[in-house]
């Protein structure tokens, strides 16, 4: 399954930092479509209305296939790009956290409010499995599934420190377990769309060798899901 088009969002300036950008841009050239976000205000673990309806505005018809949205603080942008979609679909959310609590002031998007926002407010989410600290369980879910479109988020604080640094708490699942998911998911289910966050910015004392994990493995990542 060969997908074309990725889409970076770029709010912290993380992937600057690591060479993932740069990199992206030799890799894929015309292929990668960039929103800087940077200096958006409103944005930062919380997404305001002003903002949402900028990003909105921002963001390209035709949403590319692979989206990389920046840091775990803006994991509300799985919610905002699944509004696009058009046809029924699930989620699949690989997360050390669940990301469905009560929005916390007046019903803002959060980073933590996302999932309940986007279970209430999506007419074409059907359902959604939660890998997480306690769940790992999918292939019966995704046999059950198979050939229906899913979208898939990945956030990279459910993998350990060894393979990824964030600014949230991190999980203990390996590149590979995660690779194992991924590929088990291609081969089941026709794949809407994935998005993939958890950097760590030098703001949120994100340091070189962060950087450079970070680094490897979102170049890892970037070749499976581009390369099956």
């Amino acid at each position: 399954m060969m997908k074309e088009g990725t889409l970076i969002c770029d709010f912290s300036g993380a992937y600057g930092a690591q060479g993932f950008l740069p990199w992206m841009l030799r890799e894929a050239g015309n292929a990668v479509q960039v929103l800087d976000f940077k200096g958006l205000e409103g944005t930062n673990c919380y997404c305001d209305h002003a903002a949402a309806l900028m990003i909105g505005s921002m963001l390209p018809e035709k949403l590319p296939w692979l989206r990389w949205i920046d840091s775990g603080d803006y994991h509300y942008m799985t919610h905002l790009l699944a509004l696009r979609e058009e046809e029924p679909f699930h989620l699949l959310l690989l997360d050390n956290h669940p990301d469905n609590q009560e929005p916390a002031f007046g019903g803002v998007l959060s980073c933590g409010s996302w999932v309940k926002a986007m279970r209430e407010g999506n007419p074409c989410l059907m359902d959604i499995l939660w890998i997480g600290p306690e769940n790992g369980e999918y292939r019966e879910w995704m046999e059950k599934r198979r050939g229906e479109r899913l979208y898939v988020s990945l956030d990279k604080d459910v993998m350990s420190p060894d393979w990824a640094r964030t600014d949230w708490s991190q999980g203990l699942y390996s590149l590979a377990d995660v690779d194992e998911i991924l590929r088990f998911a291609m081969a089941e289910m026709e794949i809407a769309a994935i998005d993939v966050c958890g950097e760590i910015s030098a703001s949120k004392g994100g340091s070189p060798e962060d950087n450079k994990i970070n680094f490897e493995t979102n170049t890892k990542l970037y070749n499976l899901l581009c390369q099956n």
